[in-house]
């Protein structure tokens, strides 16, 4: 099930511990009010292989900051909805999956691990007056006892900041969509928001729309049996189960000049061989979906116009490429400024 009370704590950083010990846990100490919190984020994963998979985005733009920037300090409660602030890593476009790489957290020499990565970001944040924290999870307390790493009396805190959904049995009662953990920064005088991102290299990334628990394996995927295409990934990443982003969005015209409007999408065939996109659609934040055709020769572009029930916001929103299984082959996100110029079309 969904994490119980899921949400998102805003809050000024006042102090850190790295991660250390069996179960290590990179430990931040916020305050919000009058009330302190602990914020606790994993650095090793309990199961095999034990590095996390994380990304750190220095210019982090999606209109997830809009809602941020505009919430009360202090813990607030989110729906499990697309519309309510949640995050959800697959569906929400975050991030390219494909960009996360494995760390491990206590490597010798500087700036090399994930605890120093944290802590260099935490850091900044520390000197910096102005700078504030998002940290998405599940909170507990608060408890009447000292916490046991800053000694605040009652103890509470925010935990399972990392992705949330596609666990492995051991885990799987977890799940949930619009239910991921992460933490975000907000650099107000740089104007500038930095999204962490972590997962598990035990989860999965096709995921049920409802349960949020792993789909079955198919066997046209890359690193199985059936013939599915062998697509290299970033660093080790291991290529089964990974969203394949075959064909690519890489443009939008969001807010168009004529009158009635007509929005564009482009999309690219990167691989080596024709995609037939029978059955394939696009999504937007909403699930409303449109239904694509045709086939893509290698290295072609297609530029397919927005269709109802999918829209293109000019609040800001997503776009989701789904493959013929409804399996997610892509994805991107787009901010109220991004889409505020007219005529102009937003790369991605």
């Amino acid at each position: 099930m969904p994490i119980p009370r899921y949400g998102v704590l805003k809050a000024r950083p006042i102090d850190r511990r790295l991660g250390a010990g069996q179960t290590p846990h990179y430990q931040l100490c916020a305050v919000a009010g009058m009330e302190r919190y602990r914020v606790a984020i994993n650095v090793m994963s309990r199961q095999s292989p034990s590095e996390l998979l994380y990304i750190i985005d220095e210019w982090f733009e999606h209109p997830i900051t809009d809602f941020l920037a505009e919430i009360e300090e202090g813990f607030q409660e989110l729906d499990h909805t697309p519309t309510s602030g949640a995050l959800d890593f697959i569906r929400g476009n975050l991030f390219d999956p494909f960009t996360m790489v494995p760390l491990p957290h206590d490597l010798p020499g500087p700036d090399n691990d994930l605890n120093e990565k944290f802590d260099s970001l935490v850091q900044r944040a520390l000197s910096d007056e102005t700078a504030l924290i998002f940290a998405y999870g599940g909170p507990w307390g608060p408890e009447n006892q000292a916490d046991r790493y800053f000694g605040f009396r009652p103890e509470r805190g925010v935990h399972e900041v990392h992705m949330n959904q596609g666990n492995s049995q051991q885990f799987r009662e977890a799940d949930g969509v619009w239910n991921d953990g992460g933490l975000i920064f907000h650099f107000p005088e740089q104007r500038q928001w930095v999204g962490v991102f972590t997962a598990f290299q035990s989860q999965s990334w096709h995921t049920d729309d409802v349960t949020g628990h792993a789909l079955p394996k198919l066997p046209d995927q890359p690193g199985e049996d059936g013939g599915g295409p062998n697509i290299p990934t970033p660093g080790k990443l291991p290529t089964e189960d990974r969203p394949d982003g075959l064909v690519r969005i890489m443009a939008a015209l969001i807010n168009a000049a004529e009158s009635p409007e007509r929005e564009f999408i482009t999309l690219l065939n990167t691989s080596n061989r024709e995609i037939d996109l029978t059955g394939w659609k696009l999504a937007d934040k909403e699930k409303r979906k449109m239904s694509l055709r045709g086939k893509l020769a290698p290295g072609q572009t297609l530029r397919v116009q927005a269709q109802k029930p999918m829209t293109l916001s000019n609040q800001g929103g997503i776009i989701t490429l789904l493959d013929a299984k409804g399996r997610k082959i892509h994805g991107v996100s787009y901010t109220k400024k991004q889409a505020e110029a007219i005529g102009w079309t937003v790369a991605f």
